[in-house]
């Protein structure tokens, strides 16, 4: 499958100074490469963030009735999402409680939730970067 560029879909990424360090993520709309949400910083992990993206763009797309995939780079989101389960092992500290808060929290809307919008893998040997990148490779 080749991506077209004028697709209607979210891309989602997330970024981790540190693992676990500041967590931040974001939803970009493909067509316009607009930034739909931003979420963060706040202490984490990146595969934490990565899931958090998905889920956070499937509730969105929900809330706003809107039928479109959403594309993500991360095979452990991809992963977490399948199982409806993040398999983290970020300890709870303080510092560490919101993002693991969240974390059941987005479990919890995909048990609801179980028919949403398409997730696929962003394949970015083929197509470069995830448009919602934060370019800090």
């Amino acid at each position: 499958m080749a991506m077209n560029a004028t697709e209607q879909a979210l891309a989602v990424d997330a970024a981790c100074s540190g693992n676990p360090g500041p967590m931040e993520y974001r939803g970009v709309h493909l067509p316009s490469g607009q930034q739909v949400f931003h979420f963060g910083p706040i202490q984490g992990t990146n595969n934490i963030g990565e899931f958090l993206a998905i889920v956070h763009a499937l509730a969105l797309l929900k809330q706003k009735k809107l039928d479109m995939p959403v594309y993500s780079d991360s095979r452990t989101g991809l992963a977490w999402l399948r199982n409806r389960k993040a398999k983290t092992t970020l300890a709870r500290t303080p510092e560490t409680a919101e993002a693991l808060d969240l974390v059941a929290r987005a479990e919890k809307w995909l048990r609801e939730n179980p028919q949403h919008a398409p997730v696929l893998k962003w394949e970015t040997g083929l197509w470069g970067e995830v448009p919602a990148d934060f370019g800090r490779k």
